[in-house]
């Protein structure tokens, strides 16, 4: 999948295309992904933090989405975990995820999302890449 090809896909999302995301860069088993700052993500006013249900969103976007770099289309999440390290402040992000293991069944990835070049966060999720019922091999 070519670099304009996956900006269309995620442009067709409504929940990714509010992200904000643009692909920086990607490969057969990676994403690199920038997410536009948003007020919308504001948790509190009083310390102006990025609400933790984004970043766990952007760690579960990019483990889901190096998957779709190999295999051209999502897959469902059957597992998160996502790690919490420092507190996001009002600027764009950046979330980059890899395939650990890629299965006939299931497929292990991670992400990280940065800011400013400190981590935020950071995930593991597992993912069902086995044919969906209904749906022929590679479809």
């Amino acid at each position: 999948m070519t670099l304009p090809e996956m900006q269309d896909l995620i442009a067709r999302g409504p929940y990714l295309n509010w992200l904000g995301l643009e692909v920086l860069a990607l490969d057969e088993d990676s994403i690199e992904v920038r997410a536009k700052w948003r007020e919308e993500w504001v948790a509190s006013t009083r310390l102006m933090q990025t609400h933790g249900g984004i970043l766990a969103a952007l760690i579960d976007f990019a483990a889901d989405f190096a998957l779709v770099c190999r295999i051209g289309h999502g897959v469902p999440t059957i597992d998160l975990r996502v790690d919490y390290h420092r507190l996001a402040k009002p600027g764009d992000l950046v979330a980059k995820g890899r395939v650990i293991k890629f299965g006939r069944q299931f497929s292990t990835c991670e992400a990280q999302v940065t800011q400013d070049g400190a981590l935020i966060a950071s995930g593991r999720g597992t993912y069902i890449t086995a044919p969906l019922p209904g749906k022929p091999p590679g479809a």
